[in-house]
């Protein structure tokens, strides 16, 4: 983590950059059901698919319907820890290949954390150059979900890193269990948009163009997420939210961050908000995986609006009082 946030392209380069979406889940959450939904369906679009699968011999090749678009398999390892760098070649020779695709699909390995594969759009400049994290889609089986987030932190993960959750089979749960499930999912992730689904049937406008992590979209989905309230802890996972109604010193905000991250990265999974900079018409869109951050301006503040800085924490051990102080402290004078 650099001492400062390095500005990304603006919104009009932003534009010309290739979507990519993460597909994760737990084993037999639905990822590859809703993958084939998402090459199937009727959407006039073609995008390039890379398929990850842990072990020497890979079957979720075999599994996704002949389609016209392009499949990459990657079984030589989990692709958040071994084969990182396949990764970054992969999308590296798809990009010779431009014109072909509209977007690019990752799928993991139902057994993989998503932080280092999210981290690939922020570690290598080429990728950063040419791609754009449209959002993490996380899968969730309604049926197994309290079992497996009890037993399993990387399911934890799954859901801490995701903008969009996929809450999967739930015609074999009740309203009232359905109820229970959400709320355990908002304990971890307060801030990612739930869509219901069945055999991985959802809208595609639900997970793909999601426009990378659009605050106002969060809070249209999860008004009271940005609440001052107390939060569970029943998983280790919980999400911090925080406003700031003064203009940000920008020197301030990057220097406090980059000292946050650089002490407690390991346990902020992620970090994300649209900030009010002094001196700025445009809003500044800052994310965080773990230790690397990335940023950069995203267009002016809609009229009436209200130019409010507002971040998110999603992680394990943080100390509520104090980030909200530091966040504070970067208020310009």
């Amino acid at each position: 983590m650099s001492d400062t946030v390095q500005a990304s392209p603006d919104a009009a380069a932003q534009n010309t950059l290739v979507p990519v979406t993460v597909l994760t889940g737990f084993l037999g959450a639905g990822k590859t059901t809703l993958l084939n939904h998402i090459l199937t369906a009727q959407h006039g679009r073609k995008y390039a698919v890379v398929v990850n699968e842990f072990g020497e011999l890979g079957v979720d090749n075999d599994l996704v319907v002949d389609a016209d678009e392009e499949v990459f398999e990657m079984n030589n390892g989990c692709i958040c820890c071994t084969v990182r760098g396949d990764l970054i070649r992969i999308l590296g020779n798809l990009m010779k290949r431009r014109a072909k695709f509209d977007g690019i699909i990752v799928e993991t390995t139902g057994l993989a954390d998503p932080a280092p594969v999210a981290q690939t759009f922020f570690v290598d400049e080429d990728v950063r150059g040419k791609t754009r994290l449209d959002a993490v889609v996380t899968v969730v089986d309604a049926y197994n979900v309290i079992q497996t987030l009890d037993e399993s932190p990387e399911a934890v993960n799954q859901i801490a890193f995701a903008d969009v959750i996929i809450l999967n089979k739930t015609d074999l749960v009740d309203d009232v269990a359905l109820a229970t499930i959400e709320s355990r999912i908002r304990s971890i992730n307060a801030v990612a948009r739930i869509h219901r689904a069945q055999r991985g049937d959802v809208p595609l406008s639900d997970v793909l163009d999601q426009g990378g992590f659009d605050l106002q979209r969060a809070l249209e989905h999860a008004p009271h997420f940005l609440e001052d309230t107390s939060h569970s802890h029943e998983a280790d996972v919980t999400s911090l939210s925080y406003e700031v109604e003064e203009p940000l010193d920008a020197a301030k905000f990057q220097a406090w961050i980059g000292a946050v991250l650089q002490e407690q990265g390991a346990d902020i999974l992620r970090a994300k908000g649209i900030l009010n900079y002094a001196g700025e018409d445009q809003r500044f869109a800052f994310q965080a995986v773990h230790m690397m951050a990335d940023g950069g301006f995203i267009g002016p503040w809609k009229e009436g609006e209200p130019r409010v800085s507002r971040l998110v924490f999603i992680g394990r051990n943080l100390n509520r009082p104090q980030l909200r102080r530091g966040f504070e402290s970067c208020r310009a004078k």
